[in-house]
């Protein structure tokens, strides 16, 4: 059989590491020229395939290939925002028929859960109308909400260690600041990306395993009310005279003004009101019981897209299961996520698997009730033990030149257009 050509493409937010799980595909689909073809890449996801717009991967210098696991955020393919839900069935039909033009036997999507139904419906579809196509999925989220409660479809997805790397940097480096500019600003509310799942802020205990440093972390899991938080800050003062608090973006204070983006998910970041200034008001207007007012940051975008937090086992761990989604491709087996599992036991291993996606679609993570702690406002030490090995042990390299990071730039080459111009059906007025 002759090689047939391939799509990679990514969907949702990207990571510091999403790159390298490019660089996967893109190096394992090269060991096997027998097997995949010319290697094209959706320009901005699933939006660039409805549109034609394949990028040509395998027209690009090697320099630039490996140049990926330095090249952070989604700049080097893109990413979308853009859903294909079950009635859009001309969309649907529209991405088969660009993969018949192009003679494209084998599709990667690098997503959350929402891509992994994409790529599994895409499949089927195609399969239906007699185009032999492999779809596999690549599991990618800061967020850390792909997958099950009980970690038995996926221990964890790339993109979170080093999320929680940027974390434990940012509250040790924000702890800092408090103990030094306490008298005057004794408490610094430092909000964290994660819509209703706690894994991110839960990362700050990382900064402070053993506890000596007056943090409070508030989980949007944790139920706990504004007066409750004001009695939790002020009693933290009256014993430190300081506190640092580290609230989920999802915490609920009532209605902030949310805007949403195209999955109907909250933006907190791009509300007109955080819920880091909501604490910060609270607390002010309440009044604090030592002198000195309270202070916010909100990390925005930086947390997903900043190379120098990136860890290096994230890295290793993102580009290898780009690597195995390929190896399930090549085997033949249609349907499948490429995963990552822990193996049991005191030191941190882990193997390479495969679970359906259809599976992965349909299954939600929640962050598990006894990682906790009583108090409502912390996390326990097997919290600890479970998110510690994803962060590494050393800095990330950057390459730099002329005190500029280096990243990735690919050559504008762009797949010949052999179909009618499309417009995306979700957006037509």
């Amino acid at each position: 059989m002759a090689p047939r050509n391939v799509i990679v493409a990514q969907s949702g937010g990207p990571s510091p590491v999403i790159n390298s799980s490019l660089r996967g595909v893109i190096d394992t689909c090269r060991m096997f020229p027998e097997t995949f073809g010319t290697i094209y890449a959706g320009w901005h996801g699933i939006e660039g395939v409805l549109k034609e717009e394949l990028l040509n991967l395998s027209a690009q210098d090697e320099e630039e290939i490996a140049l990926l696991r330095y090249t952070p955020a989604a700049g080097s393919i893109g990413t979308c925002r853009y859903k294909l839900k079950k009635n859009q069935n001309e969309d649907f039909q529209r991405v088969v028929d660009v993969m018949k033009a192009h003679s494209i036997g084998y599709f990667f999507y690098n997503g959350g859960n929402d891509s992994m139904d994409t790529a599994h419906k895409v499949s089927v579809l195609a399969n239906e109308q007699g185009l032999d196509l492999v779809a596999v999925g690549i599991p990618k989220t800061i967020d850390n909400d792909v997958g099950d409660s009980e970690f038995k479809l996926i221990d964890h997805t790339p993109g979170y260690g080093s999320v929680a790397r940027y974390w434990m940097g940012v509250v040790q480096n924000a702890n800092e600041e408090n103990a030094g500019s306490c008298p005057a600003d004794p408490v610094l509310v430092l909000q964290a990306m994660g819509r209703k799942i706690g894994y991110i802020p839960a990362a700050a205990r990382l900064a402070d395993p053993k506890r000596e440093c007056p943090i409070q972390i508030y989980l949007a899991e944790a139920g706990i009310t504004a007066e409750e938080m004001c009695d939790n800050v002020a009693d933290q003062l009256r014993r430190d005279g300081r506190c640092i608090i580290v609230v989920s973006e999802g915490f609920d204070l009532g209605d902030l003004g949310f805007t949403r983006d195209s999955f109907g998910h909250a933006q907190y970041s791009a509300s007109k009101t955080t819920v880091a200034q909501q604490v910060v008001n609270m607390l002010n207007e309440k009044g604090l019981p030592v002198p000195g007012s309270a202070r916010g940051q909100v990390s925005g975008t930086d947390q997903r897209m900043t190379c120098v937090y990136a860890s290096v086992v994230d890295l290793d761990e993102a580009y290898r299961v780009g690597q195995k989604a390929v190896l399930i491709a090549q085997s033949g087996e249609n349907g499948w996520m490429a995963t990552i599992l822990r193996e049991p036991g005191p030191i941190y291993n882990v193997r390479y698997d495969k679970v359906p996606l259809e599976k992965v679609a349909n299954s939600e993570r929640t962050f598990p009730k006894a990682w906790i702690a009583p108090n409502m406002i912390d996390v326990t030490d097997d919290f600890v033990r479970y998110a510690k090995p994803l962060i590494g042990e050393d800095w990330a390299s950057v390459p730099v030149i002329n005190g500029r990071q280096r990243f990735a730039r690919f050559k504008p080459v762009f797949a010949e257009k052999k179909l009618p111009a499309y417009a995306l059906q979700a957006l037509r007025k």
